[in-house]
C-alpha cells in the first residue's frame, strides 16, 4: 500500500454549461486550474451517457450506451496525472424516469443537461502520477 499525507486546497465549486460533455468539462476544469490532485463531485442531469465496465478477465473496457435523458444520482472521483496532464478518474450513477439506476465509469460522450460541480484541490510534495499496474492491466496510482 502507498499511503501519502496531503493537505487541503483550493474548493471551485460551479455549473457545467449545457450540452457540454461531462467528462472533458470536469477535466477542462482541473487544467485550467491546474490542479493534479484532488476529488471531485457532481449531480444534475445528461441528455445521454456512455459508461464504461472493465473487464477483469479480457482486461478491456466494455461500454454502455443510453440514448435518453438521465439523473446524475452521484458522482464521484479523484483527480490525479496521468501523462504529465489532470486526470479525472470518475464513476457516475444515473437514473432513468422509472429510478432505475446504471452505475460505471464515466467516459467521453454523456452531454450535460443541467450539472452543478464540486472539485476539491489538494496538495502533497509528491505526484500522484498514474502508470500501468501489469496485474490489472489498469493506469493506476503506484503502490509499494
Amino acid at each position: 500500500m502507498d499511503a501519502r499525507v496531503s493537505t487541503t486546497g483550493r474548493r471551485i465549486m460551479g455549473r457545467l454549461p449545457k450540452g457540454q460533455d461531462l467528462l472533458e468539462s470536469l477535466t477542462a476544469i482541473c487544467v485550467r486550474e491546474q490542479i493534479t490532485l484532488g476529488e471531485v463531485r457532481a449531480i444534475g442531469a445528461v441528455t445521454k451517457a456512455r459508461l464504461g465496465f472493465y473487464d477483469q478477465e479480457r482486461q478491456v473496457y466494455e461500454y454502455l450506451d443510453f440514448d435518453q435523458p438521465l439523473e446524475i444520482v452521484t458522482l464521484m472521483g479523484n483527480i490525479s496525472l496521468k501523462d504529465g496532464r489532470p486526470f479525472v478518474h470518475a464513476h457516475v450513477t444515473l437514473a432513468d424516469h422509472q429510478g432505475r439506476c446504471f452505475g460505471g465509469h464515466l467516459v467521453e460522450g454523456a452531454p450535460v443537461f443541467a450539472c452543478e460541480f464540486v472539485v476539491k484541490e489538494y496538495r502533497s510534495e509528491t505526484a500522484f502520477a498514474r502508470g500501468l499496474d501489469i496485474p490489472t492491466g489498469l493506469a493506476l496510482w503506484p503502490s509499494a
